[in-house]
């Protein structure tokens, strides 16, 4: 976003904290016409102007799964699911341009639903021309265990969706293999990771031991679910296992693979991308202020590096309640 005779400012301020946690507000990278700002200590400017977005960035409390506990949490709200879009493209692409450069791979974990068409923009220009797809290694955080052609399958949405329309090598592209029971894909998938690990495609926790991808794009269901692990449900504790599969999924299909939270949570970054309306008590119960002792499995995910929630002002509707 550029404009003549402007400049680029940042605000911070402190809220009062929410469920104890401390909320700092931040709003980067907006560019306002050329005013004298005022200068805070901390080195940010800010002017009077009214900001159409936000960020709340947190400490997040410790979980059983929490590798570093300087995780950041950042929330940025978009007025349109087009912004999202926009945004969540250049977020990926810059972390593709880091990584590509640091290791010379970049493994970037999809999930199903309507991230597939909040990603669109990479595969539009300059990202279809720029990003250096030959570097990408691309993954499934979890998968409906059906044939790859099927309606239901991530693979195909995916495949459809973005993998069709940017040049990622084939082999880069890891799907599940579709003639195995639930329990076997699990467990095949998982080979297939720690040989990726051993040859050092796949980096590896040093904190945590599991792998660790550089980037996780994950969506959150109505009930607060992530990848294939549900409110409630067993799996939701497993702490061994780097793949494991689900027979009674509450949402069909039943039969599914999914990374379990020690892989998750080994992650170096994971954006969180919800749009619309559906999921917007969801977004409350995550975020907001909430009496449930309960976790969902959305408030699980924590990262090594960063968790950034996207989110549109119909999803983020209900946050101020």
């Amino acid at each position: 976003m550029a404009a003549t005779s402007s400049q680029t400012f940042s605000i911070l301020s402190r809220q009062k904290p929410r469920n104890n946690i401390p909320i700092i507000i931040t709003k980067p990278h907006v560019v306002f016409p050329s005013k004298k700002p005022n200068t805070y200590s901390n080195g940010s400017v800010v002017t009077r102007t009214d900001f159409k977005r936000f960020v709340c960035c947190c400490k997040t409390k410790a979980s059983s799964f929490m590798a570093d506990q300087s995780n950041k949490k950042v929330v940025e709200v978009y007025d349109t699911e087009e912004d999202v879009a926009v945004s969540l493209a250049k977020y990926v692409a810059d972390l593709s341009a880091k990584f590509s450069k640091e290791r010379g791979y970049f493994t970037v974990v999809l999930s199903g639903g309507y991230l597939i068409d909040n990603i669109r923009k990479l595969a539009e220009p300059p990202y279809v021309d720029s990003v250096e797809w030959s570097k990408w290694h691309v993954f499934w955080v979890d998968e409906r265990v059906v044939p790859k052609n099927h309606v239901d399958s991530n693979y195909k949405l995916a495949f459809d969706g973005f993998l069709s329309k940017v040049p990622i090598p084939p082999g880069n592209v890891y799907a599940i293999n579709d003639a195995l029971s639930a329990e076997g894909a699990a467990e095949d998938y998982q080979t297939c990771l720690k040989h990726l690990v051993d040859i050092g495609v796949l980096a590896k926790s040093s904190v945590t031991g599991f792998p660790k991808f550089d980037l996780m794009l994950l969506g959150m269901g109505p009930d607060g679910h992530v990848a294939s692990l549900f409110p409630g449900h067993p799996l939701v504790k497993e702490n061994q296992k780097w793949v494991t599969h689900i027979l009674d999924s509450p949402k069909p299909p039943p039969q599914r693979i999914t990374f379990t939270f020690p892989v998750i949570n080994s992650s170096a970054y994971i954006a969180m991308v919800v749009c619309g309306p559906g999921e917007a008590t969801s977004v409350h119960n995550a975020l907001g202020k909430t009496e449930n002792p309960e976790l969902l499995p959305a408030q699980r995910v924590t990262p090594e590096v960063e968790l950034k929630w996207f989110l549109d002002k119909a999803a983020a509707s209900k946050l101020q309640e």
